[in-house]
């Protein structure tokens, strides 16, 4: 009997660790998504953003321009994206280009840096886009943001296999090694 328990106990815990580890992948956290409350730091601030065109087609390019001006005396490194918010479309954007061409970049203290943002539209909605500058290790500064309207067909986008198979690999190797273990115990009770 009291072997059974500790059997028991053993395969409950393997369990309660496999799933314990399966949550934890599949809820991320708020940060690894680049979403945060928009502190709106005094380090950084983005000027003068234009956005060349209101009305486009999926497929079509937007460009944003604009200033990020550094308001501290040291260099703060960060890098430039666009985030977009919409509440009838998924939000599906490809950066194609940017200036400064680097992902991270260094904007030296009191100082300016013109800044061009291209992104290709891959579903039609309706957009409220902003640049967003991430300071690292800080948080992000939106700018003002304008109000996109994008219309045509989505553009569907195919995931390279190799994609796949990376996210399914441990999947699949951790529940073969959960059968192992429950196997072994259920075969070693008998």
């Amino acid at each position: 009997m009291r072997r059974k328990m500790k059997t028991r106990v053993i395969v409950l815990s393997l369990l309660y660790a496999s799933c314990l580890s399966w949550t934890v992948q599949i809820i991320p956290s708020a940060d690894a998504h680049d979403i945060q409350t928009h502190p709106a730091t005094s380090f950084i601030r983005i000027e003068d953003e234009t956005f060349d065109r209101q009305y486009m087609q999926t497929g079509e390019t937007l460009t944003v321009q604009g200033s990020i001006v550094n308001n501290v005396d040291k260099g703060i490194r960060g890098w430039a994206s666009i985030f977009s918010e919409s509440a009838d479309a998924s939000n599906r954007w490809e950066v194609l280009a940017r200036d400064p061409p680097n992902v991270v970049f260094e904007v030296p203290g009191n100082s300016v840096v013109k800044y061009s943002l291209s992104a290709k539209a891959l579903e039609p909605g309706t957009y409220h886009i902003h640049t967003q500058f991430n300071v690292d290790k800080v948080g992000s500064e939106l700018g003002p943001g304008q109000t996109i309207v994008v219309q045509g067909e989505p553009i569907i986008k195919a995931i390279p296999f190799t994609n796949i198979a990376y996210q399914l690999l441990p999947i699949v190797l951790g529940s073969i090694i959960m059968i192992v273990i429950v196997y072994y115990f259920w075969r070693k009770r008998k």
